[in-house]
């Protein structure tokens, strides 16, 4: 893959997705936080209003019906009704209050309020406070789901390590990742993950970026350069200037960007805010219908009656099932989705996601494993293999580039003992040193060229990369290397075709790389040699069948691939600022069966979406009328709101139990 230069992004990706979103906790609908931000509270806090409230209702009612006391009458139950109804009622008429001052009269809150309130003045007070303290009992539920999604999120997300080594006074020191401060010096052992983003200090270091990036190549970084958090030093010991502080690092980024994810509103959820905000006012006006209008059409009119049967139908058509449950849906799917490694930037990608016919994918990195193993060794006649490898080794030995580990880790042990001189790099072709008095040349076919040594192979149609290797003038043979294809890249391709999803490869790959990766894994359609404007074209064809397109690739080379496709998948989930601006979607830990997985928990995800909208809508007619005419009270209505709204909650959280 080409690499890009990554230039600070924009707060607006190549799609029109903003990204600078708020801090704001949960899920905000209608302007209304339902959140409830708990923080560390326990369950026991988050119940006691609700407990409290319920054991003074029930007490009221057993004096009511049971225990008649003669004291219990008069303003003595009404303060007593009253006492019930505080603990969860005042945060309900605080938040009415609140939306009211901030010009937004017709919320839910506004709803619960008139018609509780309705209900003590007409002198129903238990059902008043029923009506209260269920709805209470339905936020916390409500509250509790929210952060047990977010402790998923939060518990698979933030996988730096705890502690860092840092040098101070020349001598190495652990201290807790959190209190490093720009321009501590960590140092960096081989196979250990860096912490933060920093500068390079040691001459030279390789890195396995393939998570950041899904490069094939782990990225051999000099002096001065820029590493990132998320990237695992392969080599020797290297010296890490920190320059980024550890809550603005990239994995920081990430965290926030899933704790925001809701921000990205599904179109069905947009479509609730908008019938909620129509949908209210017109309830509240017909509930006043309701109360009056009968006074012209019914000979024996009662007020009393016809007030109470408005409260009713004003509970009832409460709309919190459909606000609360529906962006509880969406963020259950996130949490699930998070749970399993894959991070969803808002709520809508879970419905874009569904509906995709194409997967259109690279090939390095995202179906390929991106690290180099040795694949053959073919000598030339009059060449010992062992010798030859045993030259090859120590040579490669002296440089820092991956196929030095890949070479290394076929031969094993380096023979120090072999006499080697004048080492030298040629940049772009290979090394050159002098053993025994003669030369040896270890590099690219470019190499055997440069120093004219003669070779009779067509290495144009091999699909590996080739190192060839000549030894005192003469060709001596050659050496494949490749990345292999990962463990579940031939399931992901079946899998996508069992959901009747074609799956299309593009990679600026040789061809013949290219096709054999596609052939071993059943691709329908692959194209290699491809340039980045070649991708957007191959994407275009695609589009203009009107079919919908999910690329995958590392969201940082491919923008304008992930740009144009309908959702962007990025694997590696430890990726750059561009890569979190660019995709839709993150793979967390590069596994490509992750992709029809992803597709399969967008589609559960609109399932049970819709099964809430119609359990809601169903209940509340057949509540709504039964109300209207009179033979539904208060009781009822309480189940048609927030019964329902807790079944709702109580499915919606059902996908975060699933197993994919």
């Amino acid at each position: 893959m080409e690499k890009c230069c990554s230039t600070t992004p924009e707060k607006t990706d190549p799609k029109g997705h903003k990204h600078n979103h708020s801090e704001g906790d949960g899920h905000d609908h209608d302007g209304h936080d339902h959140s409830h931000d708990t923080g560390d509270q326990s369950i026991f806090q988050m119940f006691l209003p609700a407990i409290i409230s319920f054991v003074i209702l029930l007490l009221g009612i057993a004096f009511d019906n049971y225990i008649k006391p003669a004291w219990f009458t008069g303003w003595v139950r009404l303060v007593w009704f009253l006492a019930a109804y505080i603990p969860v009622g005042f945060p309900v008429l605080k938040d009415a209050y609140k939306s009211i001052i901030k010009g937004d009269v017709f919320s839910e809150f506004f709803l619960m309020g008139i018609a509780t309130i309705g209900a003590f003045a007409i002198g129903e007070y238990p059902e008043g406070v029923a009506v209260m303290l269920f709805y209470a009992v339905g936020e916390v539920f409500q509250s509790m789901a929210v952060t047990r999604a977010k402790g998923n999120i939060k518990a698979l997300l933030d996988q730096r390590p705890d502690e860092v080594t840092i040098m101070e006074n020349n001598q190495p020191k652990t201290i807790k990742a959190k209190e490093t401060k720009i321009g501590d010096v960590i140092q960096l052992k081989p196979g250990e993950k860096l912490a933060l983003d920093g500068e390079l200090l040691s001459d030279s270091a390789s890195f396995n970026t393939a998570a950041l990036t899904g490069e094939s190549k782990p990225d051999t970084k000099n002096k001065g350069e820029v590493v990132l958090a998320g990237m695992i030093n392969m080599n020797s010991i290297a010296l890490v200037k920190v320059t980024t502080a550890y809550e603005d690092s990239k994995l920081s980024k990430i965290l926030e960007l899933v704790q925001n994810a809701t921000a990205q509103k599904a179109p069905t959820e947009l479509f609730i805010r908008k019938f909620a905000k129509i949908y209210t006012p017109i309830v509240v006006f017909l509930a006043i219908g309701i109360t009056f209008l009968p006074y012209f059409f019914v000979s024996d009119y009662l007020f009393r009656d016809w007030l109470y049967r408005a409260l009713i139908f004003l509970v009832i058509s409460c709309p919190c099932a459909l606000v609360i449950s529906i962006p509880l849906g969406y963020f259950g799917g996130i949490g699930a989705a998070s749970r399993n490694g894959i991070l969803f930037k808002g709520s809508n990608f879970l419905d874009s996601i569904a509906e995709i016919q194409n997967v259109v994918m690279d090939k390095t990195g995202t179906m390929t494993e991106g690290v180099f193993k040795v694949q053959e060794v073919n000598m030339a006649s009059g060449f010992n293999k062992d010798e030859i490898m045993q030259l090859v080794n120590l040579l490669e030995s002296k440089s820092t580039h991956p196929v030095a580990t890949a070479i290394h880790n076929y031969v094993g042990e380096i023979n120090y003992s072999i006499p080697m001189e004048n080492v030298e790099e040629i940049a772009g072709h290979g090394l050159k040193a002098t053993v025994n008095g003669k030369e040896l040349l270890v590099g690219n076919f470019k190499l055997m060229d440069k120093f004219n040594i003669s070779y009779d192979i067509n290495h144009a149609n091999i699909v590996y990369t080739l190192i060839a290797v000549a030894y005192d003038k003469k060709f001596a043979g050659y050496i494949t290397i490749a990345d292999s294809i990962k463990t579940d890249a031939k399931e992901t391709v079946d899998n996508l075709h069992k959901m009747g999803v074609k799956a299309t490869m593009l990679s600026g790959d040789k061809g013949t790389v290219v096709k054999y990766v596609a052939d071993q894994l059943g691709i329908d359609n692959a194209f290699g040699d491809l340039l980045p404007e070649d991708k957007v074209n191959k994407v275009k064809e695609i589009k203009a069948k009107n079919q919908t397109v999910a690329f995958v690739g590392d969201g940082v080379n491919d923008a304008p691939v992930v740009a144009l496709s309908d959702v962007g998948i990025a694997m590696g989930g430890l990726g750059s600022d561009a890569t979190i601006e660019t995709a839709d979607v993150v793979i967390q830990d590069d596994k490509p069966s992750k992709i029809p997985m992803a597709i399969n928990i967008g589609k559960q995800t609109k399932k049970i979406v819709w099964q809430n909208i119609i359990l809601a809508f169903a209940v509340k007619a057949v509540v709504l009328v039964l109300g209207a005419g009179g033979l539904a009270t208060m009781w009822e209505a309480v189940f048609a709101d927030v019964g329902v709204a807790l079944l709702a909650i109580l499915n919606a959280v059902r996908i975060q139990r699933m197993k994919f």
